[in-house]
């Protein structure tokens, strides 16, 4: 194959991935392209790019996944080649052969390739032919319904129901009995439809406890196919990845030889070219299952940069190009250790429900062994519309407890203000004993935390933030400008503390304080003795304070909504201002079913008159391309359905209104 240097690069993708690419493009020398949606004009993935064109309103399916129009970007901007990142059209097949029938490169696999792996069904045949070792189960042509169930019932509960195109844990569930198992053959292909565009299932049988590895391969077009080591991903919720890390600590020397050698036989069997993932499951007693190809770059491939010091996006761009790899496989060697935590906009104590909102602060600085991969910064709006990721901090370290270590101080720094994210439950996996103890496997978090993790306690989290927060306040104020040798608060009774009136959730918190001539303020929090607290220092959103005591700490306090949010020790704090006379709240009335976040409306289950149990599911949402169910809240009888399929609500709209009815009185009267 002749080499065709590639100096032109359109990145059909949005968030974080989109901007790793574009750096290392840029450094490459070649020029990036960025696509957007109307909802991204002012994105991070935007402005990282050489030039950016628009290419359709916020749906992702009149957007990121319209292959004319990106295709049309392609050619008004000439384009040598388009890199798919991951997510929207990576593994499509039909994108691919679009993209080469328009005389340009695509960066990935052939389309005959993604063909042969993006059917897990096929993948399954095709695995076994191989010789590869494969979970038992079903990938037999029928879809019928009655197949399915005798099949299910053939193989034994509990087991997975899949999505044969799919990935990401979208359409897939976890059946435990055969109650349960016509909703979710149901509902996973509602989601497998509406995420892939294809409804086929499969079946495998559900192994216990077992650890999710991947193995890392690169094929070029001279007939090399290597694997570049291993990647532990056994943390997962609700079937996704959010703590990835290289090497495994599972595998010796000889499991990482057979299984890397498996991941090359996957690749060989159906030539594969450029990056690819080759998955597994391993089982508690050694055994490992094939699981699926993930025919594009990972998520989580920077921990395999990390400890071969590879960059696996020039490595893409060196394939498509017809360059042989850039590197001797027989020298690599695993340096050191690598984590990756991916931080998410959601509530972990919600059951993970994805959140919206505009980040207010975002802030990390750098340090030796931490890498960022960010979609987001100050100002990024976190929106309903695509995956609630939005960015990666990456660790590396001599062993896994530096690279812990490293991790653990980064989460602590890092400042996501003004959108809920997993950040905190982060640190909270990553301190337990079982990380440590390295006892992973896919139902960690279910095992050691439950399906929706309590907050940590934050009792002196909390009353710092409300000492931020007032200081702040007082630090805002200026002196007159009649009377500039006045200090700020002056009060003809300075003896007499002032207040200000709080609330930190639910609990009410007032500060008594005082501004001194030396400009100290004594400050107490609640009944507490009153010390003298010093800002030494406050420039944007850093305040630096020295508590009674002489302990100096560095706190980030952003204004917000007439209160502050505080980053403080790994925690984010609301602050509120608390009014000092009762404000009338809206009233929702009982029986009310709430839209747990901004969505649309798949299916409504019910009608008006219909009887409903506590927990009954009322509504199906959809929201940042996941399916939610909406239960009742209440036992009783539906008394008004307010909402239609197919319609856009927000956060706390009514969708269902439930009469449960007036106690009968015991006495009979």
């Amino acid at each position: 194959m002749t080499t065709q240097p590639i100096r032109s690069v359109l990145i059909a993708n949005r968030g974080e991935i989109a901007v790793r690419i574009a750096r290392t493009c840029r450094r490459m020398g070649i020029r990036s392209i960025a696509v957007f949606s109307d909802a991204d004009a002012d994105a991070l993935h935007v402005r990282s790019a050489d030039e950016a064109v628009r290419i359709g309103p916020a749906e992702s399916r009149a957007s990121y996944l319209d292959v004319d129009r990106i295709l049309d970007a392609a050619r008004l901007t000439r384009a040598d080649a388009i890199h798919p990142g991951y997510g929207f059209l990576a593994e499509n097949a039909d994108f691919a052969q679009a993209i080469a029938d328009a005389g340009l490169r695509f960066i990935g696999p052939s389309p005959d390739a993604i063909r042969a792996m993006g059917s897990k069904r096929e993948a399954r045949i095709r695995m076994a032919e191989a010789g590869v070792p494969i979970v038992p189960g079903f990938h037999g042509a029928s879809q019928d319904t009655d197949v399915l169930a005798n099949e299910a019932r053939a193989i034994g509960f509990p087991l997975l129901v899949k999505a044969s195109a799919g990935g990401g844990g979208k359409g897939m569930r976890v059946v435990r009995s055969e109650d349960t198992l016509l909703d979710a053959i149901d509902s996973a292909r509602r989601e497998a439809a509406s995420a892939f565009g294809d409804d086929t299932l499969l079946l495998e049988r559900y192994v216990d406890r077992p650890r999710h590895i991947e193995i890392q391969i690169l094929g070029d077009h001279h007939g090399q196919i290597v694997d570049l080591f291993e990647r532990e991903c056994s943390i997962q919720r609700r079937h996704q990845k959010i703590i990835e890390e290289a090497p495994s600590p599972a595998l010796d020397d000889r499991l990482r030889a057979e299984m890397g050698a498996a991941a090359i036989r996957v690749g060989q069997a159906i030539g594969y070219t450029n990056a690819g993932t080759v998955e597994f499951i391993l089982d508690p007693d050694g055994r490992f299952y094939f699981l699926e190809v993930n025919t594009r770059l990972q998520v989580e491939h920077p921990v395999t940069e990390c400890i071969t010091g590879l960059d696996l996006v020039e490595e893409q761009i060196r394939i498509a190009e017809g360059h042989p790899l850039g590197f001797d496989r027989s020298a690599l060697r695993i340096q050191g250790h690598a984590i990756e935590c991916r931080i998410y906009a959601e509530d972990p104590s919600r059951g993970f429900l994805p959140a919206t909102g505009t980040l207010l602060d975002w802030h990390l600085r750098e340090r030796d062994g931490l890498r960022i991969d960010s979609g987001v910064d100050s100002g990024s709006t976190v929106s309903v519309h695509y995956d609630p990721m939005i960015a990666k901090i990456i660790t590396h370290g001599r062993d896994r407890t530096e690279a812990t270590r490293r991790m653990e101080a980064a989460l602590r720094e890092l400042a996501i203000q003004g959108v809920t994210t997993n950040r905190e439950f982060l640190l909270d996996i990553l301190e337990h004993e079982a990380w440590h103890a390295a006892d992973l496997h896919t139902h960690f978090i279910a095992e050691h935390f439950g399906e929706a993790p309590e907050a940590r306690g934050r009792q002196e989290e909390t009353r710092l933030a409300v000492i931020a927060a007032t200081l702040r306040e007082i630090a805002a104020l200026s002196p007159s400008a009649g009377m500039p040798a006045v200090r700020p608060a002056f009060r003809n009774n300075p003896r007499r503390p002032q207040e200000m009136l709080w609330t930190v959730g639910d609990t009410p918190v007032t500060a008594h304080w005082n501004v001194e001539r030396d400009g100290s303020v004594q400050l107490a929090i609640g009944d507490e003795e009153p010390g003298a607290w010093h800002v030494v220092a406050r420039e944007d959103h850093r305040l630096v304070a020295e508590s009674p005591n002489g302990h100096r700490r560095a706190l980030r306090v952003v204004p917000h909504e007439g209160g502050a949010l505080v980053h403080v020790d790994g925690t984010s704090i609301h602050v509120r201002r608390r009014q000092r006379f009762a404000v009338a709240e809206e009233r929702v009335e009982p029986g009310s079913c709430l839209a747990p976040m901004p969505g649309s409306v798949l299916e409504v289950r019910v009608a008006v008159g219909d009887e409903v149990q506590e927990g009954d599911v009322l509504v199906l949402l959809e929201a940042m391309k996941m399916e939610h169910q909406v239960r009742a809240p209440e036992s009783g009888t539906v008394a008004e359905i307010l909402v239609s399929a197919g319609q856009q609500v927000e956060g706390d709209q009514v969708l269902v209104r439930i009469d449960a009815g007036e106690d009968e009185d015991a006495s009979g009267a």
